[in-house]
């Protein structure tokens, strides 16, 4: 066995055996209760992220616990085609490589391109899936684009339109002119700017004005003077069609119904009144109205008949309608341009600064632009309603419970939900138009009652032949494709609110009974990852490790800006000056799952993970001196004896089967991070540094006094590493098959071949002592307080101590467990002293609690001005306890409501306070009198 722990060497093989043994399958036929989850698609677009490798150490530490547990455990793997994410990906690597836009290459060779991504990029996250430890059941591997995936998608696109629930129309959507298609509001980023802001805008040179309010007035008819609105896009008044006032707004009641005058196309622009979106006391009380690119402006169109004029071009430029002046301008070049033009004419009045949000694509970082577009929608109102009454009726749960009125949120004001998407790659909308001979106006999708929705051409053609019997006609496939979650919510049969959605309309039943939310991870300083701040961080860099120069050449090889690269490699020097130790998958998984109790996020700091990692390096330790221990022939028993067990023994194990109980009942209440909080807490703090330490006596000769403690020692060691390891496996499944492995087995015994199959411990009535776990809380106290008085210099020197017992219970159990006392405080002897003992001089003292103080004797070593300050430091510590304690007894209403077992814990913990403080002093005079 290796003298240390190397996660590279202990990690490189147990995967693939694990997979050809077939541990990871299900069995369908089995008669063990179903644990079943599925793994949220990662994108295919490239590398997994430390988010993906959270979501998977969570998932692999529930489902081997359940499988462990005696469950038919199935964890179903699946990869997203990510139709924005994707196409955002390739589009960049097209132009860096190749200076092409998608339209230069064409449909079928754009998405050509696209398929040679997926094919080396899927196979990437497979890969790192595995390195993960991820125990996916990878006969059952899917792809949201597959040709069964690709089946399911078509049958709920017409299932659902012949329901009514999905219909098309011309609506206002968030619409990116760098990718040309519409985006949900998931994919829209706000930006919250406090004052005029200049940023980043993609297609623009120069950073654009935002955070502004710029005012203008249009003239009136009839010599009627002017009219003052106001504006944050100045641009789109080139589509303005009225202008709004609040009907008890006393300055422009005379202009009620009268009309103002466009000044670059002479657009009558009539003033209409309307209390629902004006608000007289801000700005000029009057506001502009820009029906087609404003959601508030849409509503006023639809109550007011307002014509509703569009003024972009689907890559953001001003059309025809914007006039000839400004036709083919991009927009923001048309904003300066637009203001210019109102000086010129005396109708510019002022620019001030303004607080505003400002929504850009989470994709690409363009401004959205809200416009007027036919598309395909879902009506989303009683699915959602659905969703609600699962988890308020408890057939969902949502955990932590406080992510449920997240849930609320989401559904409670959610709109319909706009499905089709104007990109190459994804679903093709199953739905065919249908152009008659003598149609005048042939484009595609002119008129909104020609769609044929249908499970295929075929089918559509059909429809159509009975529809339009007689006709001539011809069919065009809509060229849109589905947003990614309407095939990524089929999956279990945002985002997960419109899994539960879809799944009940089309399954009948919720898709799963527990939800799951875990937090966010943010860098060590508590930013968002991004990789324009070179924060990113790939989990196989912290597996693997990573010089600074390798950090730096992967930011080099991907697809940001010379700008945003500048920027991402000041954020990995500032971030990682040494670079990243080599980890693990073992330390990482752990660090991720105790992390889990922060909250909605966590701040990771890779130093956390590289102490788990040295964790790793002490159970390595603990199994190497148990194998030295326990010799080539030592045969673990079937059974033991607790009774016939020295009190070391019973206490291990008493403790032991608190740990399990603990770590079984926080991973069935889904306190994932309290599972490893306890696994560690008994590795570490009682397995390590005290039952180890406590038996290395047993072993210095071959004393024929202490063979029944060495063989007892020897059986509840093996008993502990074999209990802990499998205890620990679901959360570090690699070190732990390494180890257990090495674990001599009982004779005869019908043993796991690997330990992700083998039984989770449960926990062990006979083993729970609370009254030896309670001695030896008082041991190793005494232990921890003897060893903080011993001087920095003292290295292997060994004093006498002595413990002052205050009553005859104490000092039998000093007595008990006098030897141990000595062997790990590392003292030459241990002197039981009663109240009745003078207390040596030149001695260190320090207060166990009431009924114990420690000495240390330190005959010329003792600096008395230091030992008042830590007399006095401590004694402070008890006066402040012990004021708080009289404050809160001393408080009005406090005997009268405070229960009787309350008052009187009060009570004895402000007694022993005042013992406590008394030994003190006790000790304070013994110091001035020396």
């Amino acid at each position: 066995m290796a003298k240390q722990y190397s996660p590279s060497a202990v990690e490189r093989s147990w995967y693939a055996w694990w997979e050809s043994s077939g541990y990871f399958g299900a069995d369908s036929a089995s008669t063990k209760p179903p644990f079943v989850i599925v793994l949220p698609p990662p994108n295919v677009t490239g590398a997994l992220h430390i988010g993906h490798a959270l979501t998977v150490a969570i998932e692999d530490a529930m489902i081997r616990w359940r499988r462990m547990s005696g469950y038919n455990a199935l964890w179903v793997p699946g990869v997203d085609h990510a139709g924005i994410a994707t196409q955002v990906v390739v589009e960049k690597k097209l132009m860096r490589e190749r200076k092409l836009t998608r339209h230069d290459i064409g449909r079928e060779k754009f998405v050509s391109e696209v398929l040679k991504w997926k094919d080396q990029y899927g196979g990437t996250i497979l890969n790192q899936l595995r390195r993960l430890g991820a125990s996916l059941d990878w006969s059952r591997e899917a792809f949201t684009m597959d040709e069964q995936r690709s089946k399911a998608v078509t049958e709920a696109f017409v299932r659902l339109h012949k329901e009514g629930l999905i219909y098309r129309d011309y609506r206002l959507v968030n619409w990116d002119c760098t990718l040309r298609t519409a985006i949900s509001d998931i994919e829209v980023d706000h930006i919250d700017l406090k004052e005029e802001t200049m940023l980043k805008v993609p297609g623009y040179a120069n950073p654009v004005q935002f955070g502004v309010l710029i005012s203008f007035a249009y003239p009136l008819e009839e010599g009627l003077g002017e009219i003052v609105v106001a504006t944050t896009r100045i641009e789109t008044m080139l589509g303005d069609t009225a202008i709004a006032v609040h009907p008890e707004d006393e300055r422009y009641k005379h202009l009620h119904g009268r009309y103002a005058v466009h000044p670059f196309n002479g657009r009558r622009l009539k003033i209409i009144c309307d209390a629902e979106l004006v608000d007289p006391t801000f700005g000029t009380g009057a506001v502009k109205i820009t029906p087609a690119h404003d959601p508030n402006d849409f509503e006023v169109g639809k109550r007011h008949n307002l014509e509703f004029i569009n003024i972009f071009t689907d890559d953001g430029k001003i059309n025809s309608n914007g006039g000839a002046k400004f036709d083919g301008m991009p927009r923001f070049t048309a904003r300066v341009a637009v203001i210019e033009a109102l000086k010129e004419k005396g109708l510019y009045k002022d620019t001030k600064k303004n607080e505003m949000s400002l929504g850009v694509c989470s994709r690409t970082n363009d401004v959205v632009e809200p416009m007027i577009k036919p598309q395909w929608f879902v009506n989303c109102n009683h699915m959602a309603k659905a969703g609600l009454d699962a988890v308020r009726s408890k057939k969902i749960e949502i955990i932590p419970q406080q992510y449920e009125q997240d849930w609320y949120r989401w559904l409670e004001n959610i709109r319909d939900w706009c499905v089709s998407r104007q990109l190459w790659w994804g679903h093709r909308v199953p739905a065919w138009y249908v152009t008659l001979e003598d149609d005048l106006d042939k484009n595609l999708g002119s008129a909104n009652d020609r769609w044929i929705v249908a499970r295929n051409e075929s089918d559509a053609n059909l429809e159509a032949q009975k529809k339009y019997a007689g006709k001539k006609l011809r069919l065009d496939q809509d060229p849109d494709v589905l947003d990614t979650w309407f095939s990524s919510g089929l999956f279990p049969l945002t985002v997960l609110a419109r899994m539960v959605m879809m799944g009940m309309q089309l399954g009948g039943d919720v898709p799963f009974q527990k939800v799951y939310l875990h937090p966010m991870i943010r860098d060590a300083h508590g930013r968002k990852m991004s990789k324009s701040l070179g924060n990113v961080v790939d989990p196989l860099e912290v597996i693997n490790g990573m010089s600074l120069d390798g950090l730096l050449k992967r930011l080099e090889e991907g697809n940001l800006d010379p700008n945003e690269l500048n920027i991402a490699r000041d954020g990995k020097k500032k971030d990682f000056p040494d670079g990243i130790a080599e980890c693990g998958t073992d330390a990482l998984r752990f660090a991720l799952i105790s992390y889990t109790s922060q909250s909605d996020r966590i701040n990771l700091d890779i130093k956390r993970v590289v102490g788990y990692r040295q964790w790793c390096n002490k159970l390595w330790n603990a199994i190497r001196f148990a194998m030295g221990k326990l010799g080539d022939h030592y045969i673990p028993p079937a059974t033991v004896d607790v009774s016939l067990m020295p009190p070391i023994c019973k206490w291990i194990l008493s403790v032991l089967s608190k740990a399990v109980g603990k770590t079984v009942s926080s991973l069935e209440a889904y306190k994932l991070s309290d599972a490893t909080s306890a696994i560690y807490s008994w590795w570490q703090y009682q397995l390590c540094d005290v039952f180890i330490e406590a038996i290395k006596p047993y072993f210095f000769n071959d004393s024929q006094e202490l063979e029944s403690a060495r063989a007892a020692s020897r059986d509840t060691l093996w008993i502990c590493l074999d209990t802990g390891l499998r205890l620990l496996h679901p959360f570090m499944p690699f070190v732990t098959e390494e180890l257990w492995q090495r674990l001599p087995q009982p004779k005869d015994s019908c043993r796991k071949g690997s330990i992700m199959i083998s039984q989770y411990p449960s926990l062990v009535e006979e083993w729970s002592n609370g009254r030896l776990e309670n001695e030896m809380d008082i041991v190793l106290d005494a232990v921890n307080k003897i060893r903080s008085l011993k001087p920095p210099t003292d290295s292997n020197e060994r004093r006498p101590a002595f413990a002052l017992c205050r009553g005859q219970e104490i000092a039998a159990t000093i007595q008990c467990y006098q030897s141990l006392i000595v062997y790990l405080s590392s003292i030459s002897h241990l002197k039981i002293l009663t109240e009745n003992d003078e207390t040596p001089a030149d001695c260190a003292t320090a207060v166990v609690n009431k009924d114990l103080s420690v000495y240390l004797q330190l005959q010329g070593a003792l600096n008395a001005d230091a030992e008042r300050e830590k007399l006095k430091k401590k004694k402070d510590e008890i006066q402040k306890l012990q004021n708080a304690l009289a404050q809160k007894m001393d408080a009005s209403g406090y005997r009268e409501k405070a229960p009787q077992s309350v008052q009187e814990e009060d009570m004895r913990k402000l007694t022993a306070l005042l013992e406590q403080l008394e030994v003190i002093s006790e000790a304070e005079k013994k110091l001035d009198a020396n």
